[in-house]
């Protein structure tokens, strides 16, 4: 008689899953208060759905944190209170626009805000005594990321020393810290954004829609295409014009551009990331267009 034989054939995809799984597993036999960063970005939200396969059937044993501009989009903001709502998670939210509200931060000359996220993170990790923070950046975004190992120590001040970095061979994880430090924790560290997209895809991951094809009136600047709305406006010279258009990242509305497209499913995605020869962030970040430093100079001062 033939016996059937179930594949055991693990793709990429599946390696990355299982890496990803083991570290949430690793920081919560770890750490005494960890917490995720989760904005209702699609980093986040891979990270999050990961989590959950992590401690499944049980819930997630985490506290969720965003920092909120009050630049969203609020098709990532509505999404992101649903999820909260629907897995009865706990989410704690700190504030750019008190802070600037009370004196504590100013307005940039610019109108973003991107840049002034981190006090607020700071100050929440202080208060909260959160002692590992997952956050969802990746090494394929941006130059100083690629210099982040997943276990990433930060100084009693927040602050990161790229040069502090401990070795991680054969996937084994430092998270020693004394008291006042704490551990940035990259579970998503080697993957793409075409990996995002593919696991978004196979595991059929809801998205905010403005992941999405969807015509929008923007304008174009710095090779960017901008919305219009309360916190980017043209300048003169500056033509509005509707476009059917989608985000490869969400941030500030002021400083976050959209790319023409008409993929309108994860698939579709796929297939356009594939083509593509600048990541997300080049792409559609103006604060990251700053230096070529600008993100390291922010990450030493504590960014994500």
């Amino acid at each position: 008689m033939r016996v059937a034989h179930m594949s055991t054939t693990v793709t990429e995809l599946d390696a990355l899953e299982s890496e990803s799984i083991f570290v949430f597993r690793e920081v919560a036999a770890e750490f005494e208060r960890p917490v995720i960063l989760f904005s209702g970005g699609k980093d986040s939200i891979v990270m999050l759905h990961l989590a959950r396969k992590a401690f499944a059937p049980a819930g997630v044993p985490f506290t969720l944190l965003h920092v909120d501009t009050g630049h969203n989009f609020p098709e990532v903001l509505a999404y992101r209170d649903a999820v909260v709502k629907e897995l009865g998670l706990r989410l704690e939210v700190a504030s750019v626009e008190d802070y600037i509200a009370d004196g504590r931060l100013r307005e940039r000359t610019d109108g973003t805000r991107n840049q002034l996220q981190t006090i607020p993170l700071l100050d929440a990790i202080n208060s909260h005594r959160f002692d590992a923070v997952f956050g969802g950046g990746r090494r394929d975004e941006e130059r100083a990321r690629a210099k982040e190992r997943i276990f990433s120590l930060r100084d009693e001040f927040g602050q990161w020393d790229p040069r502090n970095q401990r070795p991680e061979l054969w996937s084994l994880y430092n998270g020693k810290h004394r008291p006042g430090e704490h551990v940035r924790v990259f579970p998503l560290s080697n993957w793409t954004e075409l990996d995002i997209w593919h696991y978004i895809e196979r595991e059929q991951i809801p998205l905010p829609s403005i992941y999405y094809a969807h015509e929008r009136d923007v304008f174009e600047r710095d090779g960017m295409l901008l919305a219009v709305g309360p916190y980017s406006r043209p300048r003169d010279g500056e033509t509005v014009a509707q476009r059917l258009v989608r985000y490869r990242t969400v941030g500030d509305m002021s400083c976050t551009g959209a790319v023409a497209s008409d993929a309108t499913t994860a698939a579709d995605v796929v297939v356009e990331v594939a083509a593509s020869e600048i990541t997300e962030r080049g792409a559609t970040r103006a604060d990251d267009r700053a230096s070529e430093a600008a993100m390291e100079d922010r990450k030493r001062e504590g960014y994500f």
